[in-house]
């Protein structure tokens, strides 16, 4: 009883949360866009040119604003797309969308085929792994997919490149920022507006490799 009356609160708050109303104007596919819009706001991060790789990208809505920032004149995207998921996603015009397990050598290969051996302005992850609620467990899980990504950004990213990565509050956190400011000029923390207050999800933006 106690779990439906939750799951009755949750789509209440869902569907009276004005990021969600206000991506459904927009035609975002996830509330998480405004995320993303924030951060790059806030960092400077995206312009036309850019190549660019979503990791994680399904349902998309990261991809959207990436192809918004990127898009030149006649409506031409003017650099590139590269996103990742697990899961089907839906196409976005002009991004290429490969299906694959991030953490798999055949989807990493086949992603980085794609890169045509461009190096990358920027790497965005919204990964997060399915939590179990056991705190040690889902820390570890977070921190391994927030280690791939790092991984990736340091073989893949300009020496001016950014990675935005999100993360969670607990467990690991703070190995995690100790371990990007061994690698990288600038490393910021950011919640963005659009996350729920009583989520501990945050962002770690970091920018310039050493």
């Amino acid at each position: 009883m106690a779990k439906n009356k939750f799951s009755k609160e949750w789509v209440m708050q869902h569907i009276n949360d004005p990021f969600v109303k206000l991506a459904t104007q927009k035609g975002y596919r996830a509330r998480a866009a405004f995320k993303l819009t924030e951060i790059l706001d806030t960092e400077k991060l995206m312009r036309r040119g850019n190549v660019i790789v979503d990791l994680g990208s399904a349902p998309g809505s990261w991809s959207q604003v990436a192809r918004e920032r990127l898009v030149g004149a006649g409506g031409v995207l003017d650099g590139k797309v590269v996103a990742i998921d697990i899961l089907p996603m839906d196409p976005v015009a002009g991004v290429t969308f490969i299906q694959g397990d991030f953490s798999l050598d055949e989807p990493l290969e086949e992603l980085t085929a794609a890169l045509d051996g461009q190096r990358v302005d920027l790497v965005m992850s919204d990964m997060s792994p399915n939590l179990s609620g056991v705190g040690s467990a889902d820390a570890a899980r977070v921190q391994q997919i927030i280690e791939l990504a790092l991984e990736f950004s340091l073989l893949h990213l300009k020496p001016e490149g950014a990675l935005i990565v999100k993360a969670f509050h607990g467990s690991g956190f703070s190995q995690v920022v100790e371990s990007f400011k061994r690698h990288f000029k600038r490393v910021v923390e950011i919640k963005p507006k659009a996350s729920r207050k009583q989520s501990s999800e945050t962002f770690l933006v970091a920018k310039g490799l050493k």
